[in-house]
Parts: structure tokens; C-alpha cells; sequence
């Protein structure tokens, strides 16, 4: 039952994340309904780490850990970003996700430390969820085509590149701390730069699954459209019901 709260209250408070930032957008003249149809006709993108599998329930601590911790850091600079409807919609979201990161950590260090049950679950789905981490942050500063602009625009304040090396050093040595192995046989520490150098990224994966062919792509956007149609006569029920308050008034 715990487990399934736990669950229940992310879920809900993503949902929320969605709200804000949903306002935001509709600050700039988009309706709502013209960025669900963006999003359910393929053309508007998602974040790519929403097309892996979670198999095991310490995928939940990975996620909270890994995922919520890089995305705290994206957020963070996004925060003190120029336009002020997403800066102060990010201010809350880095509050909310702060707890989700925290809550990650903690099972992952008590996995780490339980049966050797738990222990291989905590490195298996740590494995898993490193690469996939590490290729949010968004293409390498070079080959970024977004970058320049929203940096130039002061919608970002730091690059790709710069986020996930401080992601690494941050990692890095506290999973290690927790007897995890990162399986990149190319990651050491640097004294002179002070960094975790890592290995090339599979941007290969990462592209496919940005144009829609990742490993659950496809069932993810197939949930989101029956979601969508099953709950038209919600929709049309709560039109209809403004329709004759309108009318009673």
C-alpha cells in the first residue's frame, strides 16, 4: 500500500509540473488544445528519457535520483531564466522534483546495502538508466541545434555539455560511495580539470528515440491518444455545463 501512495503522489505531482508549465506556454498565445494536438500528432517533442522501461521497483530510486537529480539542474538554471511566467513556474516544479531526487537516493542507498537480491536490482537499474541520463541533457554544445538561441535569449544560462559534467561529478563518486559500478570503462577522475571524464554517449540511440523509435515510444503515445479519447465526454460534458451556466446567468 505504501508503495502504491508513493506512486500515486508522483504521478499526481508531475501531473502538476504539466499544469504549469502548460500556463506558461499559454502565456505566449498557445491554447491548450493546440499543444495536445501538437503533442498527439507527433509534431511536438517530449523529453526522451519517457521512452525507457521501468522493470524492477528500484527503477523508481534510479529515476528519482539520476532522472529527477539531472533534471533539478536543468530546471535550476531554467529558474533564472528572462521570461518570468517559466522562471517562476520552474522555481516551484525545482522544489517538488527536489523531494522526488531525495526520496531516490535514499532507496538506492538502502538497496545498495540490503540482500544480494536488492544489491544486483539497485546495479542493474542503475545500468540501465545511466546512458539514457546522461543523454537528457541534450546533444553535445556542437552539435546542438537549439542552444545558441535560447542561451542568446537568456532562456538558458548554461550549456548541454556544462550541466552534464557537473551531473557526473556529482554522481559519479556517490554511487561508487555506494558500491555501484558505473559500466563505463572509459570514466576516471581528472585532477588537473577536477571532472569525471566518461565515454562517448550513444547518440545514435538517442536521435532514434528523439524521432519517435525508442524502445517504448510507440506504446507510450498509444496510451496518451486512448487517454485522450476516452475522456472526450469529459470534455464535451464540462463545454456543455459552462454552456448552460452561461445561459442560467
Amino acid at each position: 500500500m505504501r508503495r502504491k501512495l508513493i506512486l500515486l503522489a508522483k504521478v499526481q505531482d508531475e501531473a502538476g509540473h504539466g499544469q504549469y508549465l502548460y500556463h506558461a506556454a499559454e502565456t505566449l498565445g498557445a491554447t491548450r488544445e493546440e499543444m495536445l494536438d501538437a503533442l498527439l500528432s507527433g509534431k511536438a517533442k517530449y523529453s526522451s528519457i519517457f521512452n525507457y522501461h521501468t522493470l524492477t521497483w528500484a527503477d523508481n530510486g534510479a529515476i528519482g535520483w539520476l532522472v529527477d537529480g539531472a533534471a533539478i539542474l536543468n530546471q535550476t538554471m531554467l529558474a533564472r531564466c528572462s521570461y518570468g511566467p517559466y522562471s517562476r513556474a520552474m522555481v516551484r516544479i525545482c522544489m517538488e522534483e527536489n523531494f522526488h531526487r531525495k526520496q531516490g537516493q535514499e532507496m538506492i542507498i538502502l538497496y545498495s546495502q540490503g540482500t544480494p537480491k536488492q544489491r544486483a536490482m539497485v546495479q542493474d537499474a542503475i545500468t540501465r538508466w545511466w546512458w539514457p541520463t546522461l543523454m537528457m541533457f541534450g546533444p553535445h554544445d556542437k552539435d546542438s541545434p537549439n542552444s545558441g538561441v535560447l542561451i542568446r535569449w537568456g532562456i538558458k544560462t548554461r550549456t548541454n555539455d556544462e550541466l552534464r559534467q557537473d551531473f557526473i561529478n556529482q554522481l559519479a563518486p556517490d554511487l561508487q560511495a555506494c558500491g555501484v559500478q558505473i559500466l563505463d570503462p572509459e570514466l576516471r577522475y581528472d585532477e588537473a580539470s577536477g571532472n569525471w571524464l566518461h565515454g562517448d554517449i550513444n547518440w545514435d540511440e538517442f536521435w532514434a528515440v528523439i524521432k519517435g523509435n525508442g524502445p517504448a515510444n510507440a506504446e507510450r503515445m498509444a496510451a496518451r491518444r486512448k487517454a485522450h479519447e476516452d475522456g472526450l465526454w469529459v470534455r464535451e460534458a464540462a463545454v456543455a455545463y459552462a454552456e448552460k451556466q452561461k445561459q442560467v446567468q
